[in-house]
């Protein structure tokens, strides 16, 4: 295997984590579609139809914590495939369910179990290809989870709304695509060998005059999890998830409840996937020139306005476009931004296990925030005040991330 790593072109990586970061979004990030067509067929409520999305991302978030783990200690590609066989499985079985305790299991429990197991390896693999361009690398490694959901949208509306289909056909037919694609990002995916850098890379030299560095080593993952500084983090990311999460999992049936056809609704869930998947590789390009912290949280404060305007723009096609975009786009850098200052704050050695623990953060929110969302809209009558909650969370992100600075390296 060390023969490949070595001569292994270094964008392969890349393409490897679009593969599977698209299969994770076509697993999560298009769910809204299916709520109407559910509601029909068996009557079920908005917040018992959220649940399975809730259960699906509580166990995606827990999952990445593990596979993390078992991604530093024997490499990805065993661990991406087997997740592939997972999702493709529960995602298949959830076309056949009759009850929503079957829904639960099959979509929520094994293919959320799935899709945590293909998404943090290669994110944690990516960088170390490129140490030149570590945030960047990420973000092009996380873009799918953008892209799936561009695509799953308006073809599960396809498939839905097409004569002698339906929903069903959605789970079977996708649950098998995504099963490949999974097995094939998985199957060339290994970490570069020990001491690996590109052809030309110098690692940067300290500023002119100044004093000779210290020798520092990159935290453990014992030692990270016991920074006050990683936890502040934590809180920041469950936040964000838990708004962004909220929104995603509902905007289709808020636009349909304001009056919009199911290709106009499936539209807007594409228009933010669409920025959602952009975002990820620009904003790593950004981090990598400007730095992260006066970035991060000018999104996170855009995102508490963009949630407050949904109810003024989302009455129209065009409005609640726009709204799902700038949503998605600040959404959607997260999950650049977030494994990019893991890596600044605690180094590259135990990233996998580290951003694992920290994406549980977005395990519990996307739990709790589509659950709470539909619960409050089947309460309220109205998507205002979970909306409002979210909005919120939001601008407490923003606090959090804009006064969390690096912690100091620690000596060799």
């Amino acid at each position: 295997m060390a023969d490949q790593q070595t001569t292994m072109p270094r964008w392969v990586p890349l393409l490897l984590g679009l593969l599977g970061s698209t299969t994770c979004g076509m697993l999560l990030y298009a769910w809204s579609v299916f709520i109407k067509p559910l509601n029909a067929e068996f009557g079920w409520s908005r917040a018992e139809i959220a649940m399975a999305f809730a259960i699906c991302c509580l166990i995606f978030g827990l999952m990445t914590f593990p596979a993390g783990r078992l991604s530093d200690k024997m490499g990805p590609r065993k661990v991406v495939m087997t997740g592939g066989v997972l999702l493709a499985i529960g995602f298949i079985l959830s076309g056949f369910i009759q009850s929503k305790y079957q829904l639960y299991i099959t979509y929520g429990v094994i293919a959320g179990f799935g899709g945590g197991m293909i998404y943090l390896p290669p994110i944690a693999t990516a960088p170390k290809w490129w140490p030149d361009r570590r945030a960047l690398a990420t973000g092009f490694a996380v873009v799918g989870l953008g892209l799936g959901s561009f695509l799953m949208g308006p073809l599960a509306t396809y498939i839905i709304e097409k004569p002698g289909m339906g929903w069903r056909y959605v789970f079977w037919y996708c649950g098998v695509a995504m099963g490949i694609m999974a097995l094939i990002a998985g199957a060339f995916l290994e970490p570069p060998p020990a001491g690996w850098k590109p052809a030309g890379y110098t690692p940067p030299a300290p500023p002119a005059g100044a004093a000779a560095p210290k020798v520092t080593r990159d935290w453990t993952y014992e030692e990270a999890k016991g920074d006050t500084k990683f936890w502040l983090l934590y809180l920041a990311y469950f936040c964000g998830s838990f708004a962004g999460l909220m929104v995603i999992g509902h905007l289709a049936g808020f636009g349909r409840d304001a009056g919009l056809t199911a290709m106009a609704a499936a539209g807007a869930v594409s228009s933010l996937a669409f920025s959602n998947a952009a975002t990820r590789i620009l904003s790593g390009w950004f981090v990598d020139k400007i730095g992260i912290r006066v970035y991060f949280a000018a999104l996170f404060a855009l995102q508490t306005a963009a949630m407050i305007a949904i109810f003024q723009l989302g009455g129209s096609v065009v409005g609640l476009s726009i709204v799902a975009i700038v949503i998605g786009w600040n959404y959607g850098a997260m999950f650049t931004l977030f494994p990019a200052t893991c890596l600044q704050f605690y180094g590259p050695t135990a990233q996998g296990s580290n951003y694992g623990l920290l994406f549980t953060a977005c395990g519990l929110a996307g739990f709790a925030g589509p659950w709470v969302g539909g619960w409050l809209k089947d309460t309220t009558g109205t998507y205002y005040l979970p909306f409002l909650c979210a909005a919120a969370l939001c601008a407490l992100g923003t606090a959090i991330v804009f006064m969390t600075k690096p912690p100091e390296k620690k000596h060799a």
